[in-house]
């Protein structure tokens, strides 16, 4: 990083000892250079050393005082802020501001910078305002909409956050119609957590009409049916997750066999499992499919089919299923409880999930990633140790 950051100043430097050189007399211009010259070369002699600290430092001084063009103090306001020196980069930009010859582009481009530096320090209401007041700048509105976005997200604010997006889509950027979606689920969540399931369900069907394949809208429209034992509604939605991204199957077996089992409709179940088993990555459907069957057929037509399908997909999950098929836990002998307690642990021990982005790796489903905070990245991990 430090690397990245002197490579960002060597230029500045460069260009502050160029400007400097046009400015004032003939004689104390040559001095200056002169100056800034030796100065320059005294900085890429620590490079050049593996001392990128004190170079940085001696850009620094070298560009800070002789800096007069907006774009180059910009660039020198957006180091001190990546190097962590936020208070330095809210008083240049400030600074930058106030500057009374400053045309109405330059002092917009200073006041995005400030409203940056806000969000590097955590000043969500000062950065709030700011890019309110950005909005009636002309060919601002989208980078001040953005960033709303950004700090109404930081907040929860989900109200706000969904009318910035939609005023972004009116502008012309429709590309958050995912994210509004998002937002939606976010106030079914916090609608359900009150105990309002009909404010929920109005908030996953607006999502819907945003999102027609949101999976998180389904999934959770399907467990408010479950809930209020509208079985056929529960089932449909659980289906409609299934054909729209196989990688969730594993959430909605469990809620779909429930729903089909208080229908009666073993034989649509037993369909469904199926096809999704012919479809899907894990192990989910399978084991599905082989308790329909040992419900239906009997143990050993259940133990057959599971060892046939493990040899053509080995899952861990799946041998430990089967080996309470073979071995039930009232008859177990001590190596097959043994053999139960490793598999166990080593289910216990491996993440469920996995960041499709930045590989961050969860033991729960997360809406939003912790670590990246991209929204709907997170998905079952499947293969040999996964679902």
């Amino acid at each position: 990083m430090e690397w990245l950051l002197v490579g960002l100043l060597v230029p500045v430097a460069a260009a502050s000892g160029y400007l400097a050189g046009r400015r004032g007399s003939e004689k104390s211009s040559g001095q200056r250079v002169t100056r800034l010259t030796s100065s320059y070369f005294r900085g890429l002699n620590y490079l050049l050393n593996e001392q990128p600290d004190k170079a940085i430092e001696l850009f620094l001084q070298i560009a800070e005082p002789d800096s007069d063009t907006l774009e180059t103090q910009l660039a020198l306001g957006n180091l001190f802020r990546r190097r962590g020196e936020v208070d330095r980069a809210i008083r240049l930009h400030q600074n930058l501001f106030t500057r009374p010859l400053l045309s109405a582009e330059q002092r917009s481009l200073a006041l995005v910078e400030l409203g940056e530096d806000y969000l590097r320090a955590g000043l969500l209401d000062r950065a709030e305002a700011l890019y309110k007041d950005l909005l009636q700048v002309d060919g601002q509105e989208a980078i001040a909409l953005r960033q709303l976005i950004e700090i109404y997200q930081q907040e929860q604010d989900w109200d706000s956050a969904i009318a910035a997006a939609e005023r972004l889509c009116e502008s012309g950027d429709c590309s958050n119609t995912a994210l509004i979606a998002q937002f939606r689920c976010e106030l079914a969540d916090r609608a359900l957590e009150q105990g309002d399931h009909e404010g929920a369900r109005s908030h996953l069907q607006r999502a819907l009409n945003d999102q027609p394949d949101c999976i998180r809208a389904e999934l959770q429209l399907g467990k408010i049916e479950l809930q209020h034992s509208r079985w056929q509604q529960a089932a449909r939605h659980f289906e409609r997750v299934a054909r729209q991204d196989p990688d969730y199957v594993s959430e909605i077996v469990k809620p779909l066999l429930t729903a089909l089992d208080a229908l009666g409709d073993r034989r649509r179940a037993r369909k469904l499992m199926c096809e999704l088993s012919q479809h899907e990555r894990g192990s989910a459907s399978l084991l599905g499919l082989v308790q329909l069957i040992e419900r239906e057929e009997g143990r050993e037509q259940a133990i057959n089919l599971l060892a046939e399908r493990l040899h053509e997909r080995p899952s861990v999950r799946g041998v430990r299923h089967l080996l309470d098929l073979s071995f039930p836990p009232e008859a177990d002998r001590e190596s097959v409880a043994l053999v139960r307690d490793i598999l166990d642990k080593l289910l216990q021990r491996e993440p469920t999930y996995r960041c499709g982005r930045c590989g961050f790796r969860p033991r729960a489903l997360y809406w939003h990633c912790p670590s990246c905070r991209s929204w709907g990245t997170v998905k079952p991990i499947h293969g040999l140790v996964g679902d």
